[in-house]
């Protein structure tokens, strides 16, 4: 049978990816520094919650002896709004990386999937190709990802560990940051306050959670190992993810663009190409724009206190 061991169940991504792991056959293990409230989470009833601190390495591998997984999602991070390109507790996130991926190799693990960043790139490029754009990040947190996929695929090539790597890009959705863009601007425009951004030029390739969850269950199941673009491939300006939301929710008037300076040195594209996903894997994303944000607006209202 299938036992798959997920980090960071209880975050933004990963409490997507427990029904979806469910339902492929997974029996499924997820770690977490306190076990969720009975029915919390999507699917709770199908999970094993193990409460670990995964930067005490010891423990890490006592649990992984416990519960032999076949399989390793590892998504957890340190992911604070405004603080995770370049804090210095990336690099306890990278130790960490390395002991758990280490321990499950020697434990007989025999796939896992690390959830990788854009960041990965150099974004000079604007389009990122997982087998052409140079890997030159731009901050610490894309830095210590490369570090971990370097790694990652050395320990596969000695091993018999199959190593796949997925690239996830920009991310909204239910359960997003509340500071976030997407977050920020539908909470903004529901409490009926002027939401003041840059000029919105900025391209940027924004993915729903679901899909995104979607792709790295996808690519944990699948048999294919190295890295692998997970975003839409679809050229998309930040004013029309802005407009959008503002459009469903019928307050345009509200939307101040140009009231905030755009962040210096920011790209101008930062966009995936996704044939190489779609070919291999078979995965694109379900859902276009429209549908993503209706679904996001209608989570934020079924509980005011989402918006507050």
């Amino acid at each position: 049978m299938k036992r798959v061991l997920i980090t960071g169940g209880r975050g933004f991504i990963g409490r997507q990816c427990l029904p979806l792991l469910a339902a492929r056959g997974f029996e499924v293990h997820a770690t977490c520094t306190e076990p969720p409230a009975a029915g919390q989470m999507p699917g709770d009833e199908r999970v094993t919650w193990h409460a670990v601190d995964l930067h005490d390495h010891a423990a890490v591998a006592r649990l992984l002896e416990q519960v032999k997984p076949t399989h390793l999602l590892h998504l957890a991070w340190r992911a604070v709004h405004g603080d995770l390109w370049n804090t210095p507790q990336n690099l306890d996130w990278l130790q960490t990386s390395l002991a758990l991926l280490r321990a499950f190799e020697a434990g007989g693990g025999q796939r896992v999937t690390v959830c990788g960043t854009c960041g990965e790139y150099d974004w000079a490029d604007g389009l990122c190709r997982e087998d052409h754009t140079p890997l030159r990040p731009n901050t610490f947190y894309g830095s210590c990802k490369h570090a971990i996929h370097v790694a990652a695929e050395g320990l596969g090539r000695i091993s018999d560990l199959q190593v796949a790597w997925g690239r996830v890009f920009f991310v909204y959705g239910p359960g997003e940051h509340p500071n976030r863009l997407a977050a920020a601007v539908i909470r903004g425009l529901l409490r009926g306050e002027p939401v003041e951004t840059s000029h919105g030029r900025q391209v940027r390739d924004y993915a729903h959670v679901a899909d995104v969850a979607n792709g790295l269950v996808t690519l944990l199941d699948h048999e294919a190992t190295g890295a692998f673009n997970l975003a839409t491939g679809q050229t998309l300006m930040l004013r029309d993810l802005i407009g959008e939301a503002a459009r469903q929710i019928g307050r345009p008037e509200l939307v101040k663009l140009g009231a905030r300076p755009a962040a210096a040195h920011e790209p101008p594209i930062i966009l995936a190409d996704m044939r190489k996903t779609q070919q291999v894997l078979g995965w694109s994303p379900k859902l276009d724009l429209e549908a993503g944000v209706r679904q996001t607006i209608e989570w934020y209202r079924a509980d005011p206190a989402r918006g507050s």
